[in-house]
């Protein structure tokens, strides 16, 4: 299966029996990115986290719940 990457439009190839392909071709919503543009957010997520001025929604940790 042919992916492109939402981010840097680079195309990469994925094989048909992976869980990963299967949930692109049944849920059209859901999008791909290339393992580059991934490791990138994630340093960028982790970088603006240790700032202590980005917090995270979408974890309930005791920090969120003071404010």
């Amino acid at each position: 299966m042919r992916v492109k990457c939402v981010i840097c439009d680079a195309i990469n190839e994925l094989d048909d029996d992976l869980p990963l392909a299967k949930k692109l071709r049944n849920r059209p919503i859901h999008t791909y990115m290339c393992k580059e543009c991934y490791g990138r957010i994630a340093e960028n997520t982790e970088g603006r986290l240790a700032t202590g001025n980005f917090r995270f929604f979408r974890t309930s940790s005791p920090i969120d719940e003071d404010f």
